[in-house]
């Protein structure tokens, strides 16, 4: 009696074919982060760490007493005084610090919304209406950009001696109402987001040009003039040159202009020192604000006025 021949061994696939596709599908395998990732990760950590450190060591060194200014750890909180320190700022030299802040204010929120203002029509204008030499006034804009306002610091101070303006308020509130970038980005962003359909169905109803601008330009506009007043806003209030140059009485200065002014006679007067860094601290809550308030908006308006739809 003959034995049987051995059997071969059956592959799996061949035996079981659904657990290979079960072994299949079963899910992708689990991998360890990227080393692209990774370094992704380490060098925003990294910068995160560069641009908040200064701002840390700034919120404790406000609640210092002069001597531990200089006299502890520098990254943290010792014998904390911040309300006092703060009273003291706005109460030295009689309350020459609420002087500051108002002009500050005056000149950055009055001249980014003019600024802001004038940047959108003439974006508006030179996007839609069609004249001659449209194309070398944008050419002229895109200098402007390019072009340092140090650079006129100076003529601006003669111009405006010449006219009697000097050391007064229109000193640097008229040159912050100009704004070569807004006109820039408000002119890509009209040509991407204004159609010519909704102006067209708002002349045949009679609408004027002023009207027009003012009730549906300014709406479909408002991600680019957010982002307009921001960034003006921000220029302007650590504007220091232009304030350096043209105003001598220093009840006119702004926040940044007096602060300099205080860190130059510590040296004499060492309780400066603390209300130097006290009234740094308070003077970038307002544009910490301003950014927290304005960020969705300053977001979408780099986005959508990039690329024309």
């Amino acid at each position: 009696m003959s034995t049987p021949p051995a059997k071969k061994p059956v592959a799996d696939s061949a035996r079981a074919p659904w657990a290979a596709g079960a072994r299949r599908a079963g899910g992708p395998r689990r991998r360890g982060p990227k080393p692209s990732r990774i370094l992704l990760v380490a060098l925003l950590t990294v910068a995160a760490l560069y641009f908040l450190l200064p701002v840390y060591w700034l919120v404790v060194a406000s609640t210092k007493s002069s001597a531990d200014l200089f006299g502890t750890f520098g990254l943290w909180f010792s014998d904390p005084r911040w309300l006092d320190n703060l009273s003291k700022v706005f109460s030295y030299a009689d309350g020459v610090f609420w002087s500051w802040t108002f002009n500050s204010i005056l000149y950055a929120g009055v001249g980014g919304v003019l600024a802001t203002l004038l940047a959108g029509a003439a974006g508006y204008a030179l996007a839609v209406y069609r004249f001659r030499g449209r194309e070398a006034v944008f050419k002229v804009v895109l200098a402007g950009v390019l072009l340092p306002s140090t650079a006129l610091a100076l003529p601006l101070y003669l111009l405006f001696s010449k006219v009697g303006l000097a050391n007064t308020y229109w000193a640097v509130l008229i040159p912050s109402v100009v704004s070569p970038f807004g006109v820039y980005l408000c002119r890509i962003y009209a040509e991407a987001a204004v159609p010519a359909e909704m102006l067209e169905a708002a002349r045949v109803d009679g609408a004027g040009e002023w009207r027009i601008f003012g009730t549906l330009v300014l709406r479909t506009m408002t991600p680019a003039l957010v982002t307009v007043f921001l960034f003006q806003f921000v220029g302007i209030w650590n504007n220091y040159f232009l304030p350096l140059v043209m105003l001598s009485d220093d009840r006119k200065y702004p926040i940044t202009l007096g602060l300099t002014t205080w860190q130059a006679a510590a040296n004499r007067i060492p309780e400066l020192n603390q209300l130097t860094v006290g009234g740094a601290f308070l003077s970038v809550l307002p544009l910490a604000a301003a950014m927290l308030v304005l960020q969705r908006y300053w977001r979408s308006g780099l986005t959508q006025g990039s690329v024309k739809g």
